[in-house]
C-alpha cells in the first residue's frame, strides 16, 4: 500500500516563458530634450541674426539699457551685487554708454491743442476767402452789367457808330465781362492785312475805354484772325498780324486825350491767338473770326487789385484839356511803347 501511495504523488512541473523585446520606446523624455534643443538652437540663430543687424551705435545703448542704475538693485558698478558680490573683467564696472539715445524731442504740453487751433484758424480763412471772392465776384456781375448798357446807349447817342452795332458782341465768360469788336462781310475794322485800325474802330475803342475806366478790374487784350494765310514766301503771318492788332488796340485805349485816362497798369496781358479761336467754328475763314477781344477780368482772378489807383492830376495850360498824369510804373509789369 505504501508503493501505491508514492506511485499516486506525480512531481508538479512549472513552465516559464520569457518573452524577448527588441528594444522599447523608453518613454517619451527624449522629445523634451529634443525640442528644448531646437529651442536653443532657434535663440541662438536669432541672437546672431541681431548682433548682425544691430549697429555699434544700437548694442551701446542695448548695453547700457541693462546697466543698473537703481542703488536697490545694486550698490556695485558690475551690476552683480549682493550676497555673492560678484567681479567683473573691467574694473570700472559695467559698460554705460554716454551717447544720448536717438528720438525725436519731447513735443510740448499742449501741442495738441495748438495744432487745432491752427487748423481752425485756417479753415476761418479759407471760409473768409472764399466769402471775399464770392462778394467780389457778385459785385463784379453787377458792374458789368452797368458796363455793358452804358457801352450801347453810347453808341445809340453816336449816329456815326449806330451802324457798328452789329460789330460788337459782349458775353459773359468765366474769365469776366468779354467785348468783341468783330468783323462783317463788307465792314472791317482794320485795314486789310494790316493792324492799322479804321476810324470808326478807333472811335469805338475810345467810347469802350471811357467806360470801363473807372472800374478796379484788369484787362486782357486779345487778337484773333481767319484761318486765310496771310501769304505766300512772307514771315508775316495770322500770328504776327493777331499780335499786331492787339497791340494797336493797347496803344489807342491807353493813349491820352480828353476823357481817356486808362491807366497802363490796368493791362494784365497782350495776346495773339491767330485762328486758334476762331467764334465761327464751322467756318474758319468767316469774317467774324477776325476780331479784337477785350475782357475785363474778374478781381477774384487778379486779387492783387482791390480798387481802381487814382490818378495824380496836373495843372493844365491856357487852352488845354486837363490831361492826368498816370502813375509810377511798378516793378513786374510789362509795359509796351
Amino acid at each position: 500500500m505504501a508503493k501505491k501511495d508514492n506511485d499516486d504523488k506525480q512531481p508538479i512541473i512549472i513552465i516559464k516563458k520569457v518573452k524577448k523585446m527588441d528594444g522599447g520606446h523608453h518613454g517619451g523624455a527624449w522629445k523634451v530634450a529634443y525640442a528644448d534643443f531646437v529651442t536653443a538652437m532657434m535663440a541662438f540663430f536669432l541672437l546672431l541674426w541681431l548682433l548682425n543687424v544691430t549697429t555699434k551705435e544700437e548694442k551701446e545703448l542695448i548695453s547700457s539699457y541693462f546697466a543698473p542704475t537703481d542703488p536697490r538693485i545694486s550698490r556695485s558698478d558690475s551690476g552683480s551685487g549682493g550676497v555673492m558680490g560678484g567681479t567683473t573683467v573691467s574694473t570700472e564696472g559695467a559698460m554705460k554708454s554716454t551717447r544720448v539715445p536717438v528720438s525725436s524731442p519731447a513735443e510740448p504740453e499742449g501741442s495738441e491743442g495748438k495744432e487745432g487751433e491752427e487748423a481752425e484758424a485756417e479753415g476761418m480763412q479759407a471760409e473768409a476767402d472764399a466769402k471775399q471772392i464770392a462778394e467780389l465776384d457778385h459785385r463784379d456781375e453787377q458792374a458789368f452789367e452797368d458796363v455793358e448798357q452804358k457801352i450801347k446807349q453810347a453808341i445809340e447817342q453816336l449816329p456815326e457808330l449806330q451802324a457798328l452795332a452789329q460789330n460788337l458782341i459782349m458775353d459773359m465768360t468765366p474769365e469776366g465781362l468779354r467785348i468783341q469788336i468783330v468783323d462783317q462781310a463788307g465792314k472791317p475794322m482794320f485795314e486789310t492785312g494790316s493792324a492799322k485800325p479804321l476810324p470808326q474802330t478807333e472811335q469805338l475803342l475810345r467810347v469802350i475805354t471811357q467806360v470801363v475806366q473807372e472800374l478796379p478790374n484788369k484787362i486782357s487784350i486779345r487778337g484773333h484772325t481767319d484761318s486765310k494765310p496771310y501769304g505766300k514766301n512772307t514771315s508775316y503771318g495770322n500770328w504776327e498780324l493777331s499780335s499786331d492788332r492787339a497791340n494797336a488796340s493797347r496803344r489807342i485805349m491807353t493813349a491820352r486825350g480828353i476823357g481817356m485816362r486808362l491807366d497802363v497798369s490796368r493791362i494784365e496781358n497782350v495776346q495773339g491767338k491767330a485762328d486758334r479761336e476762331p467764334l465761327v467754328p464751322n467756318d474758319p475763314e468767316a469774317a467774324k473770326n477776325r476780331r479784337i477781344s477785350i475782357i475785363l477780368l474778374k478781381q477774384s482772378l487778379t486779387p492783387g487789385i482791390k480798387k481802381a489807383t487814382p490818378l495824380i492830376p496836373t495843372k493844365p495850360k491856357a487852352g488845354e484839356p486837363a490831361v492826368p498824369q498816370p502813375r509810377k510804373r511798378e516793378e513786374g509789369v510789362i509795359y509796351f511803347p
